[in-house]
């Protein structure tokens, strides 16, 4: 099934897991997706290393999402280390098992690594897979902007470029504050953007957690969030408690104002996962 069906018949809900390290058994993830088959997401997002590294592996967590627990998978593919060719045996992969959605991002810069050439941005990986293939393309959207953008129209000015290269539904970058979103989904819709939007969001239930994703995401961090970090940082107990029933808040308010989906970054924590299901499962 293409995800964009989805959105004609229900607020979506979906979990993003990713593959191990190549040092790491695969076993770890079919015990996460093992522990995610009673939650009935809509679908499930599958992670694709920096330069394509782990591409094979993100095939076949997709294979075994979609062919044993007979929920629809979203592989992502990164543009920036690909060649059409690369793209092409990728894209055949995924529709030998079956996968019908694909996430088209630019991806990080590998530091060790030359980028192709190729396709500098996803509106030019998603224009390629339009072309050529017939998977739904899904995008990313930034709600406090891409990092690397110099302002907020230049980025809605670049989403609109995925929108018309042919990704038919949005996931957005993680956020803390609820109002980035709302402003972003003013702008884009102003902007013409009409899309589905599927809203990420990301519960902080460990302190190590905080730096690496502000490094990644560039995300701001809200007063809320930062006292709840300061008193319950050194209670990782009460960190995980607060962290969840932050994100609850979040997701709880989202769905209250009409929100499209809700994409969870769960980083492969099945607990997580389960703790938020249960706390928002009737407002499905």
């Amino acid at each position: 099934m293409k995800i964009c069906d989805l959105f004609k018949q229900k607020t979506v809900c979906s979990f993003e897991i990713f593959p191990p390290k190549p040092t790491t058994p695969i076993q770890t993830v079919y015990d996460t997706l093992e522990a995610l088959k009673d939650l009935s997401p809509d679908y499930i997002s599958v992670t694709y290393g920096a330069g394509g590294s782990q591409s094979k592996r993100t095939v076949e967590i997709a294979s075994l999402i979609k062919n044993k627990y007979g929920v629809e998978p979203l592989a992502h593919l990164t543009a920036l280390y690909q060649t059409e060719e690369g793209v092409l045996e990728f894209a055949g992969e995924l529709k030998q098992n079956g996968i019908e959605n694909v996430l088209a991002l630019r991806g990080d810069r590998a530091p060790d690594m030359e980028p192709s050439g190729v396709f500098r941005y996803a509106s030019e990986l998603a224009a390629f897979l339009k072309k050529n293939t017939d998977l739904n393309i899904v995008g990313a959207g930034y709600p406090e902007g891409h990092f690397e953008c110099e302002s907020l129209e230049k980025d809605t000015y670049c989403l609109a470029r995925k929108i018309e290269a042919g990704v038919t539904h949005i996931n957005t970058q993680l956020f803390f504050d609820n109002s980035d979103f709302y402003s972003f989904i003013e702008r884009i819709r102003k902007a013409g953007i009409t899309v589905p939007v599927q809203a990420g969001i990301m519960p902080i239930v460990k302190k190590q957690q905080i730096d690496r994703i502000i490094s990644l995401s560039g995300a701001k961090v809200p007063a809320p969030l930062a006292r709840i970090l300061a008193k319950y940082s050194d209670n990782p107990d009460a960190l995980y408690s607060a962290g969840i029933a932050y994100a609850t808040a979040q997701i709880v308010d989202l769905l209250s104002q009409g929100v499209d989906g809700i994409h969870l970054y769960i980083m492969n924590r099945p607990d997580v996962a389960r703790k938020l299901k249960e706390n928002i499962s009737t407002l499905f």
